[in-house]
């Protein structure tokens, strides 16, 4: 076995153990299919934490309008960070972020954004990408209706959590 693996390091990353990023894939992936909300792997001082937002209750709090965080990682933890209260007159479902990293609204720079103001969506419509630890997450809408407000500009770092978009619902 040993002679394997050294035949198939061609390449000079590491090609095992839990923080490898097929490994992380593959993790990422079994989250998915198990509905797993959070893993915790530890090897040695290493430790790599994985969650996913799909099964949290979302908080509902009543605090006064703020300022929209600065384009800096915010220090605050709130799962929330309101950037645009929602009209309450309107009944809008909010797509946010599974997790932290960077947003891109478009598959790279030259390409049209994926959705804008307007646009309609299903369920599956790719709205966005977040990159985290290198990886690049395909967020959907998960909801059919039309795009009523972008909540983040494209490159901006976004909490787990934090409001994307806003749909009014078909």
């Amino acid at each position: 076995m040993s002679e394997d693996s050294k035949k198939s390091s061609s390449s000079p990353k590491k090609s095992s153990g839990p923080f490898d990023v097929r490994n992380v894939q593959s993790l990422v992936e079994l989250m998915t299919q198990h509905d797993l909300s959070e893993i915790d792997l530890r090897e040695g001082m290493q430790r790599l934490r994985l969650r996913r937002g799909a099964k949290q209750v979302p908080v509902l709090t009543s605090m006064a309008p703020s300022m929209p965080a600065p384009a800096a990682a915010p220090k605050s933890a709130e799962p929330a960070a309101p950037t645009n209260p929602a009209a309450p007159a309107r009944n809008l479902i909010e797509i946010k972020s599974e997790l932290v990293g960077t947003f891109y609204g478009k598959p790279n720079p030259e390409s049209p954004t994926y959705v804008s103001k307007g646009a309609k969506v299903t369920p599956t419509t790719v709205v966005c990408q977040i990159e985290a630890m290198k990886l690049f997450n395909e967020i959907t809408a998960g909801v059919s209706g039309t795009i009523a407000e972008v909540c983040v500009e494209n490159g901006k770092y976004v909490e787990f959590n934090q409001v994307l978009f806003r749909v009014e619902p078909a």
